[in-house]
């Protein structure tokens, strides 16, 4: 900002005027970026672009809150949306913005008095002035004196002038709506802050690794209750946040913007806690080489080659070996285990790899030897970054002098819960939790624990040091479905043999053609009726006509989610809706009721189905259309009788591109009287309840089959 800057609360200099993409508008109005496209191309005087690209343009803020009041679209700009706009428009990036603010919002609510007489009293070039100290005292104060939240000067200040009494005003917001609702309990400057650095972290997913809630709360409950926690790869500091309790919380983290910003977060979250985080690579230049912690929680990054290899040959951290230079994993698992105190706990997070790798093996071995790891649990696929592999977690204890080393190690998978198909399918925190709790608990305490084929299993250390200490779960763990024995077998059997037996109740026979004749005579020519499509029914309002995939969680209400796999397969709804933004409301998914039509449009194949009272109520996932036909109108089941015609999907079918597609719209049905519609439905539900039994006599004999061909192999079934 130039030395003439404006006084206290007006905007800022033209020189750094506030800058919104396109998303950025659509979120100011409450809209989709489509609509904000429209404006653009329909009203002349929607504002021009004033920076970034061709394909990404910017606008001045002003000039848009400006348009859209006058075009009535917008009454006024949310506070949170206000600040954000102003922090990711910043001259010096959101990441320097949000530092400023950050360490602001810190002195606001621990000096609030303070805060006031400088807003009041200060224009914004005094305000810069006065902030520096101020800030460094409060900063001190939480973080100790070597902080990294560097770089608070008048010059770097003065252009966030606007931004920092907007962030003010904000946490001010923040404790009003927390009062109204009477959920007071974060501070104002902490809700607020969380907005902000949420919504960075979302705007920049590449660029950090993030432990989701869901493994950090467990990670923290494996540890136990702990009074000092260390992290030394905290990242954003989910898992110190995580350590609830805790009265010191130690991280480190080599990039200095983000251990500035996890600072701020740990200072305004755990008022009552001391925090030291500091910005440095923790395994080539340690910032607590003294420390004793009760608990360590760590996500190291994966694959790492460049930890440091050659320099730290004889460093004293590596007690159970020096790790290959393939095994970084193994190096964080050492040095954790060196800043614990004796008896301490360390839950990290660890790629599968690391439990088999043949280069690791002699450390697996002298951990087991020594009883410093006693827990490896797998996870299912999906829980954190990568989410395409199934990670573990490894527990571990710091041996103590006057504790003997325990001769038994945990196993534990927990992949079996995930919710709905494999993938990126959220799995089911709640059943993983009490899984992996469960079994940690009662092992610890009672040094073993019961076996529960296929979940967990508490095996002797001896038996594991072979040539490859492998300690993958699932190597050690017999499959659920052999577990059964002859008596969960039997049972199967008893359900194939009633479901073919109804199967043979429900198969159709054909019925009668028109005009058919007797025996042997040619085949009757197919009905002739006056035919419409789904787009004239749609525009006359015999049905309405929905497209799926658009759609996020709302806090609460979370609908599972009919996938096209689903549709096909004939199974429950499996899929999961993506979490909704950090601020504004959640985007409304189209739910599902009974009585709808669902049709997936990819792949060519000939699939309509009638939702039932069990899946009304999902949302409606990709690639998917639905159909609600009117009862006055049109009979469900004749409906998707219809569509599911070869004909008929082969006439509304595109075959342009590489995927055969379905013009849902084009699709066709003849036009009959209401009564004739139900006689036809009732054909099709009947074919509908047929098909269904094929489909659970199909899943009964393969898992018939599977078990027997486990039975056989691993003992428990003889072949008679």
């Amino acid at each position: 900002m130039p030395e003439n800057a404006s006084a206290a609360g007006d905007g800022p200099a033209p020189g750094h005027a506030t800058e919104v993409t396109a998303a950025g508008i659509a979120r100011l109005a409450g809209v989709g970026r489509a609509a904000v496209s429209n404006w653009r191309r329909r009203h002349a005087a929607f504002p021009k672009p004033v920076g970034g690209t061709e394909t990404s343009p910017t606008f001045a803020l002003a000039d848009v809150e400006h348009w859209l009041r006058a075009q009535g679209k917008l009454a006024e700009v949310p506070p949170r949306e206000r600040v954000w706009q102003q922090l990711v428009g910043h001259p010096a990036g959101a990441a320097t913005a949000l530092r400023q603010a950050g360490a602001v919002l810190l002195f606001v609510r621990d000096r609030p008095a303070a805060w006031r007489q400088l807003q009041h009293a200060a224009n914004d070039i005094e305000l810069a002035g006065m902030l520096p100290p101020a800030l460094e005292s409060v900063l001190t104060a939480h973080l100790g004196r070597r902080h990294p939240v560097t770089g608070l000067t008048r010059e770097a200040l003065l252009p966030s002038a606007a931004l920092l009494r907007a962030a003010a005003e904000l946490a001010a917001e923040e404790d009003g709506a927390a009062e109204e609702d009477g959920t007071a309990g974060e501070n104002g400057a902490a809700a607020a802050y969380e907005f902000l650095l949420g919504r960075h972290l979302d705007a920049n997913p590449r660029q950090y690794t993030l432990t989701p809630p869901g493994p950090a709360g467990l990670m923290a409950a494996l540890a136990g209750e702990a009074r000092t926690v260390l992290d030394p790869a905290c990242g954003t500091g989910s898992l110190l946040d995580a350590a609830e309790g805790a009265r010191e919380l130690y991280g480190q983290e080599a990039d200095p913007d983000l251990a500035a910003l996890t600072a701020l977060r740990l200072a305004l979250r755990a008022p009552g806690a001391q925090v030291r985080v500091h910005a440095a690579d923790t395994l080539r230049s340690d910032a607590f080489p003294q420390l004793a912690a009760d608990a360590a929680l760590v996500h190291p990054p994966f694959n790492e080659r460049n930890w440091g290899h050659d320099e730290l040959a004889y460093d004293p951290r590596w007690e159970y070996g020096f790790p290959a230079r393939t095994e970084s994993e193994l190096a964080w698992v050492q040095h954790a285990l060196a800043r614990l105190r004796e008896d301490g706990t360390a839950v990290l997070l660890m790629p599968p790899a690391a439990a088999s790798r043949r280069s690791g093996r002699r450390i697996r071995a002298d951990l087991l030897r020594r009883g410093a790891l006693r827990a490896v649990i797998a996870l299912p696929a999906g829980a954190a970054p990568p989410h395409g592999i199934p990670l573990h977690l490894w527990v571990l204890r710091k041996p103590g002098a006057a504790s003997p080393p325990s001769p038994h190690l945990l196993v534990v998978d927990t992949a079996g819960l995930a919710a709905g198909a494999p993938g990126r399918d959220k799995p089911d925190w709640q059943a993983v939790r009490d899984t992996a709790l469960a079994a940690w608990r009662a092992f610890d305490r009672d040094g073993g624990v019961e076996e529960r084929p296929g979940v967990r299993r508490s095996l002797a250390a001896i038996d594991l040091l072979d040539d490859d200490v492998d300690l993958a779960p699932a190597r050690h763990l017999p499959p659920p479905s052999a577990a059964g024995g002859l008596a969960e077998l039997g049972r199967v059997r008893d359900q194939l043999a009633t479901t073919l037996a109804r199967t043979a109740e429900l198969t159709p026979e054909p019925a009668a053609g028109p005009e058919s004749g007797p025996a042997g005579a040619r085949p009757a020519a197919p009905a002739r009726w006056p035919l419409t499509t789904v787009g004239e029914l749609a525009r006359a309002g015999a049905l309405v006509l929905r497209a799926g995939g658009p759609g996020t969680a709302a806090p609460g209400a979370e609908p599972a989610v009919l996938t096209e796999h689903d549709v096909v397969g004939g199974t429950a709804p499996s899929g999961t809706l993506p979490e909704g933004p950090a601020a504004g409301p959640a985007e409304e998914p189209v739910l599902v009721a009974a009585g709808d039509v669902v049709v997936p449009v990819l792949g060519g194949g000939a699939v309509a189905r009638v939702v039932d009272e069990a899946t009304a109520g999902a949302a409606l996932g990709r690639n998917l259309f639905l159909l609600r036909p009117d009862p006055a109108a049109l009979d469900a089941w004749f409906l998707a009788g219809f569509l599911r015609g070869t004909a008929n999907n082969r006439q509304a079918s595109s075959y342009a591109s590489t995927a055969t597609r379905l013009d849902v719209r084009r699709l066709q049905l003849p036009r009959l009287p209401l009564a004739e519609q139900r006689r036809y439905g009732r054909r099709f539900r009947e074919l509908a309840a047929f098909e269904e039994t094929l489909r659970l006599a199909s899943r009964l004999g393969e898992q018939l089959v599977q078990g027997l061909h486990d039975g056989l192999t691993d003992g428990s079934v003889t072949p008679g």
